[in-house]
């Protein structure tokens, strides 16, 4: 399985996950390719991929540890929790995984 940063905290902003949520999160230059990837996407898979990928883009270039991620990405010294320990905590507290 893969691993997810373990990066959260109290001041990590949110962006919403919709056109325009992103579009104010990211700088001109990605917002400009933004825009005209989401004209180009056909609903469905397309149109998700690119909100997936620039939700994540504005998710970092709004996080104001944005530096320190990315050093400590490069790095490799990013802490990471594999899906199965994410599944092993999520069921332990009760919650369900999707498709259950």
């Amino acid at each position: 399985m893969s691993a997810q940063p373990v990066h959260y905290g109290a001041s990590r902003p949110q962006v919403p996950r919709t056109i325009q949520g992103i579009a104010e999160a990211l700088g001109a230059e990605k917002r400009m390719e933004f825009y005209r990837l989401v004209l180009a996407a056909e609903a469905g898979p397309d149109l998700d991929h690119v909100m997936a990928t620039y939700w994540g883009h504005a998710m970092l270039d709004t996080d104001p540890e944005r530096e320190r991620v990315i050093a400590a990405t490069e790095a490799g010294t990013l802490p990471v929790v594999s899906m199965d320990e994410i599944i092993r905590r999520r069921r332990a507290a009760g919650g369900e995984m999707p498709g259950e």
